[in-house]
């Protein structure tokens, strides 16, 4: 079974999809032993490893090997964050194609143009294509791919740019009619008002996803309270955790000036072992070195 299909199967038995983003094996592998539903191969979290702004500085070959790292490491479901595509339409077709092979159960591509820049950065530059040329994008996506169940999902920036809910529902519709499975709409609104009222005037027949980090209160009961939105995706909040935990062991230690303190508040060496498989090293080695 493909992986966009258990995907969809997932969406379908559960109603909801819980999907947690990643940057590494390592990161997709603890997502998924705390029980996602699938993963967000994360575009902001990749950035954010390599000290670099959410600005189109990742190149496709990075994301990519790290997707196809992750697809090695998690039998979860992978959408993977591909931002506006990398160029136009013809660079939608070669990354669709390469997503797919790398083991991706989906594509997000969203309407802005490119080099683009983060969505929810203050006073950050939000510029949007016209509707016809991002469609074009989501009907490419859609030729390219092999797998009728490969998700294409079309992500419109129009709330962040602050074009309004009838704009962001136009783009939508446009979207849909092109053939994007689900419809993305993203907010930087401290609160769901605004993706709530999207929701329910959405009269499409794609399900919707949301990336709820603005607006931290809309939890699973007011999610599904609104009956339209498929999936969830917790953007950024496995780079987040991570730089709160470095930062305050480090601080710790230094402090402390040594090791001391600190060593029972974190995981073991022995821990780490277990997430890298040495149980099975171990074993190959009794059964192959000589």
């Amino acid at each position: 079974m493909s992986q966009g299909k258990i995907l969809k199967n997932r969406i379908a038995e559960r109603g909801l999809a819980h999907v947690m983003a990643a940057h590494s094996p390592l990161s997709a592998r603890l997502a998924e032993e705390a029980g996602f539903d699938g993963l967000w191969a994360s575009g902001f979290e990749l950035s954010a490893l390599f000290g670099l702004a959410d600005v189109s500085l990742v190149s496709m070959t990075q994301h990519l090997d790290m997707v196809r790292a992750m697809a090695e490491q998690s039998s979860l479901p992978i959408v993977a964050d591909i931002d506006t595509g990398f160029g136009n339409a013809i660079n939608v077709i070669y990354a669709t194609q390469q997503y797919e092979r790398a083991g991706a159960a989906a594509v997000v591509i969203e309407d802005k143009t490119f080099p683009k820049v983060t969505s929810l950065v203050a006073d950050g530059r939000q510029e949007l294509l016209r509707v016809e040329e991002f469609a074009g994008k989501v009907r490419a996506a859609i030729a390219a791919r092999s797998d009728p169940d490969f998700l294409i999902i079309a992500r419109t920036e129009a709330l962040i740019a602050g074009l309004g809910e009838e704009e962001a529902l136009r783009r939508a519709a446009a979207y849909e009619a092109a053939g994007a499975d689900m419809i993305l709409v993203h907010s930087k609104q401290k609160t769901p008002d605004e993706v709530e009222s999207f929701v329910r005037a959405w009269n499409g027949r794609a399900p919707v996803v949301i990336v709820p980090t603005a607006y931290p209160e809309m939890n699973e009961t007011r999610i599904k309270a609104l009956g339209k939105i498929a999936m969830v995706i917790y953007g950024n909040h496995a780079v987040r955790a991570s730089i709160t935990a470095m930062k305050d062991v480090f601080s710790r230690i230094l402090k402390d000036r040594g090791i001391h303190n600190v060593d029972r508040d974190i995981v073991s060496v022995e821990e780490v072992f277990r997430l890298q498989k040495m149980d099975q090293v171990k074993a190959d080695e009794k059964r192959f070195l000589a």
